[in-house]
């Protein structure tokens, strides 16, 4: 959410980037917006000035009392009734108006990044860097629930039984496998100074609201019936959401925390959801990096964090590159977005492992957080950023890791998390 007075004073700036997002539909909205905010300031002031007038008047009543001039005191009485009758009428007209108002301002996407390339959608998202040589074995690579399936790894059939599509039984090597690499992972950031965290996994819908836009929202979020909790897409959500309506000391800046937490997601309108596989799926496990920070310092935590990713990919022997989000593809609530992809050698090609985003004061201004530093409060910006998601992730280990002979390698970091095995092979 942006903050109102820069659109009532920057319109022209508001509606471009809503051009350049391809929204052209939410452009009214920003006349809409200026309207409601004029009339909800007039209202403002009538108020406080019908307040001032009763007050006065309340305190010539006693006057004219003692002076016994009932009659006087009886009229004007009655003028002090219509008056808190008139400031009644108003205040409920300034509620009406001001849920109008941040309704709009909730649908008015982010003032984006000058560095963000301007598209459509994903299609013309820009590739920044590569990292790693993509190779291409002289083997085939089959498809990942097959190379799960030769470890006895994977039971969709089950799953499906149990659950529906969207969801699997990871078994064996592989279980432990998908455990190894985030509790690597973990440990990969607690390395690089940031604190752990296990988070709530449900959060209560003015944590929701304040995190995520609403097509997000409905596009993601499982919602716990009768009760106001949902369950969480990604850990950053309660994660951020612990500092919702708090006033932080900017001394304490920056927070860089990771977290772990298994994500829910009904992926709504996904293509490839009934599709036999684990990369669209309702159900898997995150580590995370999020940073609350100083403003002036969110463009370097930016990089940071992105890098964080690929070191921890080149690690485990996976190319990798980055790939600038366009403005259509950036969600309201971002700034600037890059997304990490993991080579895929049965593919030829890359695919999305992480995403790293920076969301400026968006989230601080609708959880209402605060920083108290040297010269007055002011709001932190935020931002977030994959580790690793298996089992996605785990698509791009083992066609990276395959050996001839069906076996994966274990890359030496990995080690000591797998009992000490430098591979892992076929039972099938």
């Amino acid at each position: 959410m942006i903050d109102l007075k820069f659109l009532r004073e920057n319109p022209d700036i508001v509606r471009q980037n809503i051009r350049n997002k391809f929204q052209d539909a939410k452009l009214p909205l920003v006349d809409e917006v200026i309207a409601l905010d004029a009339r909800n300031r007039a209202i403002k002031a009538e108020v406080e000035s019908l307040r001032s007038e009763r007050n006065k008047g309340s305190k010539n009543i006693g006057a004219l009392m003692g002076q016994g001039k009932r009659e006087e005191a009886e009229e004007l009485k009655k003028k002090i009734a219509g008056l808190g009758a008139d400031i009644d009428r108003l205040t409920a007209e300034e509620r009406e108006v001001e849920e109008k108002l941040t309704a709009d301002m909730m649908v008015i996407p982010n003032i984006i990044d000058p560095s963000v390339p301007i598209g459509k959608d994903d299609s013309e998202n820009v590739e920044v860097q590569r990292f790693g040589e993509p190779v291409v074995p002289n083997f085939p690579i089959p498809y990942h629930t097959d190379i799960m399936e030769s470890f006895g790894g994977i039971d969709l059939d089950a799953a499906g039984r149990v659950a529906g599509n969207g969801f699997y039984y990871l078994i064996g090597d592989i279980a432990r496998l998908h455990s190894a690499v985030l509790a690597y992972a973990r440990d990969f950031m607690i390395g690089r100074g940031f604190t752990y965290v296990v988070p709530p996994f449900m959060i209560r819908s003015a944590v929701v609201n304040g995190v995520m836009s609403f097509a997000e929202m409905d596009a993601m979020m499982y919602k716990i019936e009768g009760e106001d909790l949902y369950l969480i897409g990604t850990s950053e959500h309660s994660m951020i959401g612990r500092f919702i309506d708090q006033i932080i000391d900017e001394k304490n800046l920056p927070y860089t925390l990771t977290s772990y937490s298994p994500c829910f997601r009904k992926e709504k309108g996904a293509h490839g959801i009934e599709e036999r596989g684990v990369y669209r799926i309702h159900q898997f496990e995150k580590q995370e990096m999020i940073v609350v920070c100083k403003p002036e310092d969110s463009k370097m935590w930016f990089d940071r964090l992105w890098q964080n990713t690929v070191d921890l990919f080149r690690s485990m022997d996976i190319p990798v590159r980055t790939l600038e989000c366009c403005s259509g593809d950036l969600a309201d609530l971002k700034v600037k977005s890059v997304d990490v992809e993991a080579w895929s050698p049965r593919q030829q090609k890359y695919f999305e492992v992480g995403s790293c985003s920076n969301l400026g004061d968006a989230q601080a201004r609708r959880l209402k957080m605060r920083v108290n530093g040297e010269s007055g409060k002011y709001l932190p910006h935020t931002l977030n950023n994959t580790v690793v998601a298996p089992p996605r992730m785990l698509i791009a280990f083992l066609e990276n890791n395959l050996q001839p002979d069906g076996s994966v390698r274990i890359p030496e970091v990995l080690r000591p998390y797998m009992g000490g095995q430098d591979a892992i092979r076929p039972k099938n």
